[in-house]
């Protein structure tokens, strides 16, 4: 994996000249956040050495290189998912890739279910931790300490300093933020009643198919985070709104605007 790593970022590094500082992953319908970059380069990740390829529609599948507000960014447009048929390691090789061209920051956006009787749909979430219940873990297996640890210290998966800054960028833009637990699950089926009460009953306010293991990762190699979660539907054990991919879709663009406006004045903040 680490040669893997090195010969990707060597590739990327010939060919953009880049070092990014912020490396933002852009879940389901919200991928045009890329048009608040100021572009330089554009790569299929057909065209990147030893990257997967994404296989979900609302993901285009490409890295983004450019800057916002003279800060230079890299944006994955698409990300993998463990449901896709991608191990763990896959799954996550675009973070470590990122870390090691440079990224110090990594802000995770996704689309979930929501849980908490005080979201709707449409809502901002900023994620201030998560439960882990895929079948998999990223860190299975030998260790490469060049890395990180053995055993990753996820006290704070999510900065609570990203968090607050967040909250403030988004008092002073007006938009409507709340905070909660994610839970990653394995997917690709979305949630039945019971599997919507366990996920109540653990004490996760949303659910979704991604981010965990990224994070996991980022952590691992000593990357800060922040979480923003989409909710695109809302269920409870007694109740379920009729859900596809498309309506989460929708849902997750029509709440783009702002997600995007927060994640751009947050990067142009730390200028």
């Amino acid at each position: 994996m680490w040669n893997k790593v090195q010969e990707t970022v060597n590739y990327l590094k010939e060919r953009t000249n880049y070092s990014p500082v912020y490396g933002v992953i852009l879940g389901s319908g919200l991928g045009s956040f890329t048009q608040d970059i100021a572009i330089d380069f554009t790569i299929p990740y057909s065209e990147i050495p030893n990257f997967p390829i994404s296989t979900v529609q609302g993901h285009s599948g490409a890295l983004v290189f450019g800057k916002i507000n003279g800060i230079s960014v890299v944006a994955m447009q698409g990300r993998f998912h463990y449901y896709e048929g991608y191990d763990m390691q896959t799954v996550t090789f675009p973070v470590r890739v990122m870390r090691y061209m440079g990224i110090q920051t990594l802000i995770v956006s996704n689309a979930s279910g929501g849980v908490n009787p005080n979201y709707k749909v449409g809502d901002i979430v900023l994620i201030k931790d998560h439960i882990n219940l895929f079948p998999d873990h990223p860190l299975r297996g030998k260790n490469e300490e060049r890395f990180g640890p053995r055993f990753v210290n996820m006290s704070e998966p999510y900065s609570k300093e990203l968090i607050l800054k967040a909250k403030a960028i988004a008092l002073q833009n007006q938009i409507e933020v709340k905070d909660g637990i994610y839970l990653g699950l394995q997917g690709p089926t979305f949630e039945t009643l019971a599997e919507y009460k366990m996920v109540k009953i653990l004490g996760a306010d949303c659910v979704g198919m991604s981010t965990v293991p990224e994070v996991i990762v980022a952590r691992h190699m000593d990357l800060a985070c922040l979480g923003v979660s989409v909710i695109t539907d809302m269920g409870d054990e007694e109740n379920i709104e009729e859900v596809n991919h498309d309506e989460v879709l929708l849902a997750a663009q029509k709440a783009e605007p702002h997600v995007r406006q927060l994640i751009r004045e947050f990067i142009s903040a730390q200028s």
